[in-house]
Order: structure tokens, then sequence, then C-alpha cells
């Protein structure tokens, strides 16, 4: 089992069977630019507390996974220059053997989320495949963890980079059951549909609930809710459209690949947008926390 360290919170919600809500580190570290990230971080956590259950931010620290940030730490990791690694469920073991700092990714997040006892776990967007897989074999790692782990993830889809069909087909050969909230269509980060179906829909958090918890009788792999970003919040199709073929010449013209797909391609969504990627970020993250910890509180 994985070794993590409890906040005294964190390990007295869990304790005593009270809502938890795991949050990750990536989206803060390499996500969003120094200042604003502290900020989202706060939200994030306020948030979750305001729908009743107890926020659970995860990251590395001198090579000991931490759930349940202090203010201190969160300043840490939101820090510019932390230098903090991004790290993957493979990259646990090194980071932690060789005393790093590093930032949790949906992968590293879920599996340290379900080694603390915390079933629920709130993000922005899904890892999956990447357009030309067939190829360069690039699919995240977030996949195969949600398979084995049984995490509730909820979050707003996939980005566009991404072969979202094929995404879905891979959950589906993993049994991991994609339910959509209020809606049928799968979203695209910072759209709300990305012209795909969900198998399955649930219209509240008691809905969403009950399907988890059906779920975990049954397997013992993950669940992935897919909540749309705010239609108040969507980006303009034309713009999205734009910054998409962008940046996707953008990690052709430099050879970017793998692990490092998601943090160029977000930096050049940001920069290029004149910050509309950044409140449309903002929203749908703070969307999704609202949401998992009325699911938890459910659950709980």
């Amino acid at each position: 089992m994985i070794p993590i360290s409890l906040s005294g919170e964190v390990a007295d919600a869990v304790n005593s069977g009270r809502p938890v809500v795991a949050l990750e580190s990536t989206l803060l570290s390499h996500g969003l630019p120094p200042g604003r990230n502290l900020d989202v971080a706060r939200r994030l956590e306020e948030t979750v507390r305001a729908a009743g259950a107890v926020p659970a931010t995860i990251a590395v620290l001198d090579g000991t996974p931490v759930a349940g940030l202090s203010g201190a730490q969160l300043e840490r990791v939101c820090a510019a220059g932390a230098g903090l690694d991004k790290l993957s469920l493979r990259d646990l073991g090194p980071a932690t053997g060789l005393g790093r700092s590093g930032a949790t990714t949906v992968a590293s997040t879920s599996a340290l989320a379900h080694r603390a006892g915390i079933g629920v776990f709130a993000t922005g967007g899904l890892g999956g495949v990447h357009l030309g897989a067939s190829e360069s074999w690039d699919v995240s790692a977030d996949l195969g963890v949600l398979a084995r782990v049984p995490t509730l993830v909820v979050c707003s889809g996939v980005k566009s980079v991404l072969d979202i069909a094929a995404t879905l087909e891979v959950l589906e050969t993993s049994s991991v059951p994609v339910l959509g909230y209020r809606t049928g269509d799968f979203p695209a980060f910072y759209l709300r549909s990305s012209g795909l179906a969900v198998p399955w829909r649930v219209e509240d958090p008691a809905q969403a609930a009950a399907v988890v918890a059906a779920h975990r009788r049954y397997a013992g792999s993950g669940v992935l809710l897919a909540n749309p970003i705010p239609a108040e919040s969507e980006m303009d199709r034309e713009l999205h459209g734009r910054l998409l073929t962008e940046g996707l010449e953008l990690l052709r013209g430099n050879g970017i690949r793998g692990k490092d797909v998601t943090p160029a391609l977000l930096e050049h969504f940001h920069t290029a947008s004149g910050g509309v990627s950044l409140d449309a970020n903002e929203a749908l993250v703070v969307s999704n926390a609202k949401l998992a910890a009325e699911i938890a509180v459910e659950l709980a």
C-alpha cells in the first residue's frame, strides 16, 4: 500500500465517515499561472466546504504524499518557481524514494485518494488517448488507473486535442461507467459537447451517488462523471477551433509529446485567448468541485 500523510482534519473526516473530496495539485502548479493558481486553490477548498464536505488537496512534498495540504503547503505548491515535478502514478515511487516534491495528476491523485480512504475526486479534465496513438501508443495513465481504482472522478470530459472517441472506447473496455450530469453528450472541457454521446445520464447528486454505490458492489473500477462547463462560461466555438488548430501545430512543430502535451496546450490557450480560457478553466473546475462535494455528502 502507498504510504500517505493525512492532515488532522482529513484523517478525522475519513475515520468518522464524513464526506471528503480529493483535489489534484497539477492543475495548480502546471495548469494555472502563479497568483491565480493560489486563488483557485483556495476557492476550490471553500467550494467543497460550502457544499458540506472536507477538501483534501493532494501533493508529494519532500518525498511524502500528503492529503489535505495546510495553508503554507498550498502556498508552496502554488509559488512561482516552485519547481515541482509532474507526478503520475508511475512517478510516485521514484519521487518518494528520492525525497522529491511534485504535483499529482489524475492518475496519482486517484491512487493516493483511494489509499487515504477517499472515494470522490474532482478535477478539470481527464487524460485520454492521444491523436495518432495507433503509432505512438500515447495513452494517458489516467485511464489505466480508473480501470483499477474505485474512485469517482468528476470532470468536464477531456480536451479536444485528444482522440475522444478512442478514449471512450478504452473506458468501456476497462468497465468504467461514464455518466453525463444532466446531459446526454460527452463534454470536451472548454466545450459543453464533443458531439459524442454518454451511455448513462444522471440528473442529481443522489442519482450519481446511487450509481457509484451500486457499481462498487459489482466491480473494482472507478466511475467517470462528466459535468459540462457551465453554459455561461463555455468558450466560443470559433475561438476554440482557432486555438486548437494553433495548439496542435505548436505541439507538432516542437515535438511535444506525453505528459508535456497538456501543459503546453493549456499555456497556448491561456496566452492566445487573452485570459478567456483561464476564466473557463476556473469555472469548470469549481463547478466540478461543488458537484463532487454534493455527491460525497450523499455517499456519506
